[in-house]
């Protein structure tokens, strides 16, 4: 039998920066820089599609978005400072939709007839249940639970739970990019081009700019394109959604943006809090938790990390509710979860650097302060961002299946685990979503809204899907017969802080606080 030649690797090689290792000063500024570039496609739509619909005006949504930017850079230091200290970005997610339309369709905040006072008064409600929400993970994050059922997890688990967190959200790709064709698929195409073909290239001394900046070299080319389309009268005649989509200036964020504004908690007054409601969000805050554990071990991957250990997963998750409980003080109309795409950069850039992200939190801050400054590159046509997805949440879903290098894919056992996890974590949640509207809230319809919106939520999510269906699986067919077709001789090690010494270096707390809050 010929010699294997790709032995199963616990660290990706191909990457220039791990963790803990930092590029030049120049380099880390810029790199910072295009991670809230990046983050600024899911910070734009979701205000977009949610603050109308509360009755907010297009002031209101360039103060949501400045908020939910702000809040996010506060969550993405604390997560990398004090969390599981992966580089991963915490920013708004899609997961709280479904729960926040319930919220908004309530028949006590559609009776305001002022549009106005409708929209203060349902964000005041969306910030009471994420408040009373965000308690779940707080729960299972300190007190461990979650950490102890993370032990459930084996390679074969994890790597279609973590494949699902990217191909989950292919919706959020070419069908968005094929809104305006013409700006995102010559995106789509240079990026392909510029972070794979030219990787190499290296016009400036030894500096790979191609490799290291494809985001901001792509965005800045295709965006100059897409003003040059819309000053040119190219959309004069098109259909409003064309116009939407395409133009540069239809987005109304650099006119409403205020020059300075300082997001504070309870800005939109106290909030107010109904058990519906909170139930209702505590489906989004569970499968935030899901698809956030999934981005985490993605991430070690690509920073060229050990799997975070139950401990260190168990840190993180604490520390995002506390994120949560933020982001419900604060007034951000959503929650919050790890974005996928900037976990995909990492592996784009091929930098890992925890610096580089606690970086880009402070751009996130200070950008969403400067009102005006922080609306123009706010206003980048969506379908550039569309683009950038189609790459980065397809690397993330291919670093999930990475994972089965470590089990025995000639066992039927775990071919049939993994297809089936794969296959039912993309056809259940798409089966829900073709019922789901904000108007008929999806396809559980009982009297009891929150109890639809609760059930809504968890089997419209792929990795939560998944992740039910690959854990039961894996914990209940051939348990102790399969253990190293599994992986689980090489995972077990991992599970522990102690278990890895390269642990330490990688998750130990800053400013010496281990003393006061030893690993497990």
């Amino acid at each position: 039998m010929a010699e294997m030649i790709h032995p199963p690797m616990d660290q990706l090689q191909d990457l220039e920066y791990c963790i803990d290792s930092n590029p030049p000063w120049a380099e880390t500024i810029l790199l910072a820089f295009q991670n809230y570039i990046q983050l600024l496609g899911t910070s734009v739509m979701i205000p977009s599609l949610l603050v109308p619909a509360m009755g907010g005006s297009d002031g209101d949504k360039a103060r949501v978005i400045q908020t939910l930017l702000f809040v996010a850079g506060i969550n993405t230091l604390l997560q990398a400072l004090f969390g599981t200290r992966l580089p991963a970005i915490l920013g708004g997610s899609y997961a709280y939709v479904i729960p926040i339309a319930y919220i908004i369709n309530d028949s006590s905040l559609q009776r305001i007839s002022d549009r106005h006072e409708r929209f203060i008064q349902t964000m005041r409600a969306i910030q009471g249940a994420l408040i009373v929400a965000s308690s779940i993970q707080i729960i299972l994050g300190y007190s461990q639970v979650w950490g102890l059922f993370s032990r459930f997890f084996s390679p074969l688990g994890m790597a279609p739970v973590v494949a699902l967190v990217g191909l989950g959200l292919f919706q959020r790709g070419f069908p968005l990019l094929g809104n305006c064709v013409e700006i995102g698929l010559p995106m789509l195409l240079l990026v392909i081009g510029v972070s794979q073909y030219l990787k190499h290239v290296r016009p400036i001394r030894d500096v790979p700019i191609f490799e290291r900046f494809p985001v901001l070299i792509c965005v800045a080319i295709i965006w100059i394109y897409s003003l040059i389309l819309t000053a040119s009268g190219a959309y004069r005649d098109k259909p409003n959604d064309t116009q939407n989509n395409c133009r540069t200036d239809r987005a109304n964020l650099i006119s409403s943006a205020p020059w300075f504004k300082f997001p504070y908690p309870l800005q939109w007054g106290p909030p107010t809090f109904s058990a519906g409601h909170s139930f209702a969000m505590m489906s989004a805050v569970l499968v935030s938790m899901v698809e956030s554990t999934g981005a985490y071990k993605a991430a070690s991957r690509l920073a060229i990390a050990t799997p975070p250990p139950a401990y260190v997963l168990s840190r993180g998750i604490g520390w995002q509710g506390i994120g949560i409980l933020l982001d419900g003080l604060f007034g951000t109309c959503t929650g919050s979860t790890v974005s996928v795409e900037n976990v995909g950069l990492l592996g784009l850039s091929r930098v890992g650097s925890r610096r580089v992200v606690q970086l880009s939190a402070g751009f996130m801050m200070f950008f969403s302060t400067l009102g005006k400054f922080g609306a123009v590159f706010a206003s980048i046509p969506f379908p550039i961002f569309a683009a950038l997805y189609c790459v980065q949440f397809g690397l993330v879903a291919s670093v999930g299946l990475s994972f089965l290098q470590f089990t025995n894919m000639n066992c039927m056992r775990n071919l049939i685990i993994t297809g089936l996890s794969l296959f039912l974590g993309l056809s259940i949640p798409q089966f829900f979503n073709e019922y789901w509207n904000p108007t008929h809230r999806g396809l559980v319809h009982t009297n009891a809204g929150w109890f639809n919106a609760f059930l809504n939520t968890i089997f419209s999510s792929p990795a939560t899907v998944g992740l039910i269906i690959a854990v039961f699986l894996d914990n209940t067919l051939e348990v102790e017969k399969s253990k190293k077709d599994r992986g689980m001789p090489w995972w077990v090690k991992f599970r522990t802080f102690r278990g890895d010494n390269r642990n330490e270096e990688f998750y130990t707390l800053p400013f010496n606080l281990n003393r006061f809050f030893p690993p497990t």
